[in-house]
């Protein structure tokens, strides 16, 4: 079980780097760039999801 968590977390881990490199990729202000890095660094899972339905799109 601690095997599937610990995959579960690398994968999370995965999906929010690529959000905040698309983030910061994309042509938003960069006060939306930096509120949009810290909803995904507080609330990994969540910050993903609403970033990947609602957020900026790159550039």
């Amino acid at each position: 079980m601690d095997f599937l968590s610990g995959i579960g977390g690398l994968i999370v881990l995965i999906l929010d780097i690529w959000a905040i490199v698309s983030v910061l990729k994309s042509g938003a202000p960069s006060l939306n760039k930096v509120l949009w890095i810290l909803l995904i660094l507080v609330l990994p899972l969540v910050g993903f999801v609403i970033w990947f339905i609602a957020g900026p799109k790159g550039a």
